[in-house]
């Protein structure tokens, strides 16, 4: 069985608290043989730490954007403190999850943007890769990524343009594609991981979020009675199987760049490989 790296799953999620170590031991046998778990506020970076060590996965540590409301500058010193901290932890991979969302409305984007670009300066500062959040923003990511250089790193969950794809891989990230690859309508996406480089590309789940296809409830299903699928880092595979089939490869091969291409993005990844 080939091995996968889910390069973002919120395994720490309030989702996952009644059955957490059931849904680690499924993605393990789905062939996920490491999981990246991204912290979204300072009051996380304790809890992602702890399960990544519990699990034999990876952590990153970072404010969310949409959380950066509820955020001060005691934050910033919380994550600059903690990398210092476990600057010697081969599980702390990245600072994340971090960005800017322009699609969620009443958010404060100078609020965003300051914690983007302090959380930029501080990821450099430890030459860490960073982990982010493109929602409507790439442009803007983008800028302050070249005002603010840091280590690559991975563009999750991305949706952008053809152009701002190659923007992000000249600058040294890999684009991170889950489970709307599944969906036929999702024309853009499913083009643009059949048309670049297999090596920019690494898959993930956002579990408990983004399910694929298989998992949706319509709103209609859902009104039913129906909940909405929870995502699982289980789903990974499957999702890889659809990446494969778009390019016409084999899943054996997809998992074996994509994972190559998890551990250019988030170099400390190689060094976990058969460590769980």
């Amino acid at each position: 069985m080939s091995d996968w790296i889910d390069t973002h799953c919120h395994l720490d999620a309030d989702e996952f608290a009644a059955d957490r170590d059931a849904v680690r031991r499924r993605a393990a046998a789905a062939g996920v043989a490491q999981c990246v778990i991204p912290a979204v506020a300072a009051a996380h970076f304790e809890r992602v730490r702890t399960l990544a060590h519990a699990n034999g996965d990876a952590y990153a540590l970072g404010i969310h954007p949409l959380l950066t409301a509820q955020a001060g500058p005691q934050d910033l010193e919380a994550l600059d403190a903690q990398l210092a901290l476990r600057a010697g932890d081969a599980r702390l991979v990245a600072v994340g999850e971090i960005g800017l969302d322009h699609f969620v409305p009443g958010l404060d984007a100078a609020r965003q943007a300051h914690f983007y670009r302090e959380q930029l300066r501080i990821a450099a500062h430890h030459g860490l890769p960073v982990i982010l959040h493109v929602r409507r923003s790439a442009d803007a990511l983008l800028r302050e990524l070249r005002r603010i250089p840091v280590a690559g790193g991975i563009a999750h969950a991305f949706n952008g343009s053809w152009q701002q794809a190659c923007q992000f891989v000249d600058l040294g990230f890999r684009l991170g594609f889950g489970g709307t690859l599944s969906y036929e309508r999702s024309q853009q996406i499913r083009r643009l991981a059949t048309q670049l480089p297999l090596e920019a590309i690494v898959l993930e789940t956002d579990a408990p979020d983004i399910p694929p296809h298989w998992l949706y409830r319509t709103a209609q299903e859902r009104a039913a009675g129906h909940p909405q699928g929870r995502n699982e880092p289980a789903e990974l595979t499957r999702i890889g199987a659809v990446l494969a089939q778009l390019r016409g490869l084999s899943s054996e091969a997809v998992a074996e760049a994509t994972t190559r291409n998890a551990c250019a993005a988030l170099p400390r990844l190689a060094g976990l490989r058969g460590s769980r």
